[in-house]
């Protein structure tokens, strides 16, 4: 792929994960708290670009002028992981069920269980998805900064998927 589509074709997902569901907006009670009712913000298949294997995405909250994050619950089936990317601003990742691998550059590979959650500082290139043998499940909870919450890379490959 000609790296201008490319660019063109992460900035169109960025944007797209960014403001999912901004159109939406939530109920608001007398106090000007907002609900954001359980599927209201919409959900989809990870692309294969940026993902490895079946994954799935339950968007729960967008960024908004207050917060500059935003929240999904993202389901990798055995063996699926997502592409080597960087976050701008972080994110916290906290697994809801199952176990998650996450693996970065220098080949460090961290498990971590349902409770458990790790947080990936910004500009740190990182994977991370299910085990060989169990779906998973988490949390993230994402910064953005300068409109940008995610920077997509090259498919992480087997063997790092394995350690080896």
């Amino acid at each position: 792929m000609k790296p201008q589509i490319l660019i063109l074709t992460l900035s169109v997902l960025v944007a797209f994960v960014v403001h999912a569901g901004s159109e939406k907006a939530p109920e608001r009670g007398k106090d000007l708290q907002a609900v954001y009712r359980a599927g209201s913000q919409g959900s989809f298949d990870g692309p294969a670009e940026y993902f490895t294997g079946n994954v799935h995405v339950d968007l729960v909250f967008p960024a908004n002028e207050s917060a500059h994050y935003s929240g999904a619950y993202v389901t990798f089936q055995p063996g699926a992981r997502t592409a080597w990317h960087l976050h701008p601003a972080g994110q916290h990742m906290i697994v809801t069920s199952s176990v998650g691998l996450t693996g970065t550059r220098d080949g460090k590979i961290i498990e971590f269980k349902a409770g458990d959650t790790i947080w990936c500082p910004p500009d740190i290139d990182n994977w991370h998805g299910a085990t060989p043998h169990a779906p998973m499940t988490h949390l993230v909870l994402t910064g953005v900064l300068d409109g940008k919450n995610v920077i997509w890379k090259e498919k992480v490959i087997d063997e790092q998927y394995n350690g080896k």
